[in-house]
């Protein structure tokens, strides 16, 4: 019987992923354009995690009367797991609520991922982390 996860080789380091990290990783949805207009956005947060050297900038466009998330861009620079964590939690949050997305947990986007290795768990609380902390950047205005 087969599960559900693949072991991929980076570096010559092998993980063991869920099908949809592979999905998100090697293709990855509302990643930043660098010929965006950042001005179209008014909630950002750049978060990092220096031991392991991701980073994760996140720019929101919530409607200011529905406080609705209309658009989520993001750029992260780090392993698979950030990435496909930065990923779906953009697919996650577009169409909700600032308080609807505010209760996106990692444990939400680790499930939405199909789980994630142990060691690599703390990407999808940068994740969570970032969104937060754009709405609160949204909040702040």
């Amino acid at each position: 019987m087969k599960n559900n996860f693949d072991v991929i080789d980076i570096k010559g380091r092998k993980f063991l992923y869920s099908q949809k990290v592979e999905d998100h990783f090697f293709n990855p949805r509302n990643v930043l354009d660098n010929r965006a207009d950042l001005k179209k956005f008014n909630a950002r947060a750049k978060i990092g995690a220096p031991a392991c050297g991701d980073v994760m900038k996140v720019y929101l466009r919530i409607n200011p009367k529905t406080k609705i998330i209309t658009d989520f861009k993001w750029k992260t620079f780090g392993c698979a797991s950030a990435i496909a964590s930065t990923s779906i939690l953009s697919e996650m949050a577009i169409g909700k609520t600032i308080d609807q997305a505010y209760k996106i947990t990692a444990d939400k986007i680790v499930k939405a991922l199909g789980g994630l290795p142990k060691k690599k768990i703390h990407c999808s609380v940068l994740g969570d982390r970032a969104l937060r902390a754009a709405i609160d950047n949204f909040r702040k205005r």
